[in-house]
């Protein structure tokens, strides 16, 4: 692993977000954070993440909405998307599948299972 590799975490719970990103930044990761879902093609054009973790319940712009945005923009298509949530069902992880996520992760997830899913990526 690049002990360089930038990780971007979009949520609106500020505590999803700290745990997230106290245990990537244990394991050599330099993770970043937006919690408003209408600025994430801003915070991605800024910090250039190797991989984006994508919650999908969120106010304003859900998770498959962002994801689907960011997989038919030609300047983000390529980065990864894994989407962190609480949604579970088989149909959600085929819709998520649907609009571009390379990666689903549910919630609540073990450490081991999130950096599995990160390290397939980053």
């Amino acid at each position: 692993m690049d002990k360089l590799t930038k990780i971007l975490i979009v949520d609106d719970s500020p505590s999803q977000v700290r745990m997230i990103h106290d245990l990537l930044e244990r394991e050599g990761y330099i993770p970043v954070s937006v919690s408003d879902p209408l600025r994430i093609e801003e915070a991605v054009a800024n910090e250039r993440p190797s991989v984006i973790l994508l919650d999908v319940v969120m106010p304003g712009r859900n998770g498959f909405q962002v994801c689907r945005e960011l997989k038919t923009n030609a300047q983000f298509s390529g980065i990864p998307v894994i989407l962190v949530t609480s949604k579970d069902s088989a149909s959600d992880r085929y819709w998520g599948q649907q609009q571009g996520a390379d990666g689903y992760v549910t919630k609540p997830f073990t450490r081991e299972e999130l950096l599995r899913a990160v390290r397939r990526f980053a």
